[in-house]
């Protein structure tokens, strides 16, 4: 989906069409999964993807289609990514955007608001999207990432930051409400 500066849809795009030198501004969605001792599931990206191949960042992110709710997408994406099904998702931070620039000059450029999510259990990674996944304690990664010892994906920087403010405990972060998420992701 298309946006303009306010966060409202302008049209679509294929995905495989939007990511250029000049890609368009457009919708996202990025997730940080939990295990009950506040370890984050990290993945690398598979080494194929078009965009930070092999780049190791959050646990899932995507695109939602259109007209679809974002945490509807989510849940998608988890099950088609990580095989991970029926997980609680709880939006963090509705209104994070960012602009990255790969060194070949392909572009992101999107808003992209970001979840928590609580699991048990390792994930079955699809090879297609992830080449494989890693467990790190929220309190050792996000202050290696901070200071740039942990090097992640340029989104997973900028939220890494975002959420190391609310605190150590991922799992005591607040919530945010739907009513925040750009307009038109409040579907």
């Amino acid at each position: 989906m298309l946006l303009d500066e306010s966060g409202a849809g302008i049209g679509v795009a294929d995905k495989a069409s939007v990511h250029h030198a000049s890609t368009p501004l457009h919708l996202a969605f990025s997730s940080y999964l939990f295990d009950g001792a506040g370890r984050l599931l990290l993945t690398r990206r598979a080494l194929h993807k078009k965009t930070w191949p092999g780049v190791w960042t959050n646990s899932c992110c995507g695109h939602p289609a259109p007209d679809e709710p974002v945490a509807a997408a989510v849940s998608r994406r988890l099950v088609d990514e990580l095989g991970l099904a029926d997980v609680t998702l709880d939006l963090v931070l509705p209104a994070f955007r960012y602009r990255a620039v790969m060194e070949n000059g392909v572009t992101e450029n999107e808003m992209c608001p970001v979840f928590r999510g609580l699991v048990a259990g390792d994930p079955e990674p699809n090879p297609d999207e992830v080449d494989s996944f890693e467990w790190a304690p929220w309190a050792e990664f996000a202050p290696a990432v901070l200071a740039g010892a942990r090097p992640v994906s340029p989104w997973c920087a900028l939220q890494v930051a975002e959420l190391w403010a609310f605190g150590p405990d991922p799992l005591t972060w607040p919530t945010a409400s739907p009513a925040a998420l750009p307009p038109a992701a409040r579907t």
